[in-house]
Formats: structure tokens, C-alpha cells, sequence
């Protein structure tokens, strides 16, 4: 790195780093989201069904994409009973790449370009790495991370032209810090996060700056996939109320904000996770882990009701 590069780096860092510090001070403004084309995954019930109630208030034009036909005619339903905006539902299994891409070329004939791209899809087994089948392993992959790179190849290249758009991955915690009992969930979203981060790095590079990124890192939310999961430290780390998740979620969209871990301890755990060789990482683990009742589906989802 020569003097020029070291010098154009500082002067970025700097920049954005007291631009972070302003927004904490002073709200950050939000963006307008009426007319834009939101398509959710895993919209059926949970986070995706008050993620697409938030955006029909905000005027947005929803499309909602469900494996669970059922759920997906009662999110309708509910979101066209809070609001005069344009709800469409499409039956969509996102574990089947030709399923997504028909399906995607049926959304674009029928409503428009995506210009909101929310993966939200998602499914958990809950067991040890040697208790799991071969299927449920194939299937944490192919619904948690393929999907995403699924979805990007059908509605990204309508963003890059456009130059317009934002992509919204909701991650997880596990995948930034591995778990107990959830080998494939965790791996499943290191690979989700890391798609996202490395896309978004690529439209910088492309200088497509009119397509913004969210990846979203909670702890775990009381949906259909965690009923009955309780956290060791309530304290330090409850599992999320899905409602405070959403909102969360809609202000990080609102303030094209790229990562939103929350809560803010699971950022502490992020860098006591690379102290001392990583033997504290050990300590993480067991700061993070959830108490899994005898009771709980061997597979949960936020696709279907398990």
C-alpha cells in the first residue's frame, strides 16, 4: 500500500466513521418506500407476515411468496384488511431453484420489477450434526442460503439496470458465532451472510450505489422455527419478540443500513469471539445457548407451520 492508497483509506475511515457517530446523535433520515415492489419469502406467518403488514402501511406494493398455501391466503387477507395498497401472493417452495425462477418470472409479467428483496425464508432441525438426516441437512442449504443466490439471479439483474434497489437477508445470529445443536442452521447462515456481504461488496465495486443492502444478525425470535426455546441468560440475550424484531428490521431497510445485529450484545460476544486464540469463543457458546424443550418439532420453519 503506497502513501496515496494509505492516505485515500484514513480519509474514508474518518468520513464514515464520524458519519456514524452523527447518525447516533441525529435520527437518520428514511427513505420512501411507496410504489416500490417488495417481495417477501417465508411470508406465510412470523417475522414475513409482520414484515409484509409494516411495508402495506407504508404504501409499499407487496408480493409474498409462501411453501404453506393456507398461511399465505391469511397474510393476504390480513394485509389487505390494514391497507388499500397492492397485495399479491404467489405458492412458492424455495428449496426448488426452477420453482423460484418460474415463479419469479410470473411475479415480473404480473406486477413489475422486484425492487425490495427480502429473504426471509427459512427452516431448523434442532439436533446434533449426527442425529440429522442427510435430507434436513441438503434442506437447511438449499432454503437458507441457495434461495438467496436463487432470488439475486432472478430479480438483481432488473436492479443493476435500473440502477435501483435494495437486498434484505435475514441471517442470524448463529451466523456469525456457531451453536450447540445447530450445525446445519448456523452453516447454513454463515453462508447466507456471506453471500449477501460479498454481493453488496461487488455492487460497490460496480459502483451501483443505488442498490443498497441489509443483512440482519438477530438472536432468535419466538416464531414458528424457536416456540418453546428458552435463552440461558434472559437477560443478557432474550429470545426476540417478533414484533420488536420486524420494527427493527423496517428501520434498517427505511435507513439503508447495512447490518443490523441486535441485540447489541451479540456484538460484544462478536469480539470476545477473536480474544485470545479464540478460547473465548468457548465461553460464547455457552453464552448463546438455548435450552431446546423435548417437546419441540424435529422441524421448525418460518415457511410453514411446523
Amino acid at each position: 500500500m503506497n502513501l496515496a492508497d494509505l492516505a485515500t483509506f484514513l480519509g474514508k475511515f474518518f468520513h464514515y466513521f464520524v458519519e456514524s457517530l452523527l447518525f447516533h446523535i441525529i435520527p437518520k433520515p428514511k427513505k420512501n418506500v411507496a410504489g416500490e415492489i417488495v417481495l417477501i419469502t417465508g411470508a406465510g406467518s412470523g417475522l414475513g407476515r409482520l414484515l409484509a403488514l409494516k411495508f402495506v402501511r407504508l404504501g409499499a406494493i407487496v408480493v409474498l411468496w409462501d411453501i404453506n398455501q393456507e398461511n399465505l391466503a391469511e397474510t393476504c387477507r390480513v394485509a389487505k384488511e390494514h391497507s388499500s395498497a397492492r397485495v399479491y401472493g404467489y405458492t412458492c417452495d424455495c428449496s426448488k431453484k426452477q420453482e423460484i425462477y418460474k415463479v419469479a418470472k410470473q411475479v415480473k409479467k404480473e406486477v413489475g420489477d422486484v425492487t425490495i428483496l427480502i429473504n426471509n425464508a427459512g427452516v431448523v432441525t434442532g439436533k446434533q450434526f449426527l442425529e440429522t438426516s442427510d435430507e434436513h441437512v441438503g434442506k437447511s442449504f438449499l432454503v437458507n442460503c441457495f434461495s438467496h443466490i436463487w432470488t439475486y439471479i432472478a430479480f438483481l439483474p432488473s436492479m443493476i439496470a435500473n440502477n435501483h434497489g435494495h437486498l434484505v437477508c435475514i441471517s442470524s445470529a448463529a451466523g456469525q458465532i456457531g451453536m450447540n445443536g445447530l450445525a446445519d442452521y448456523s452453516a447454513s447462515k454463515f453462508a447466507s451472510f456471506g453471500f449477501a456481504e460479498s454481493i453488496y461488496f461487488e455492487l460497490r465495486h460496480l459502483k451501483k450505489h443505488g442498490i443498497k443492502t441489509t443483512i440482519v444478525c438477530p438472536y432468535f425470535i419466538k416464531t414458528g422455527m424457536f416456540n418453546g426455546c428458552l435463552s440461558k441468560y434472559p437477560t443478557l440475550l432474550p429470545i426476540l419478540e417478533p414484533e420488536y424484531a420486524a420494527s427493527k428490521i423496517i428501520k434498517a431497510i427505511l435507513e439503508n443500513q447495512v447490518y443490523l445485529i441486535t441485540p447489541k450484545s451479540i456484538a460484544i460476544a462478536l469480539v470476545l469471539k477473536q480474544v485470545r486464540g479464540g478460547l473465548l469463543s468457548v465461553v460464547c457458546g455457552q453464552l448463546l445457548k438455548l435450552t431446546v424443550p423435548q417437546e419441540a418439532p424435529a422441524w421448525g420453519s418460518d415457511t410453514f407451520t411446523p
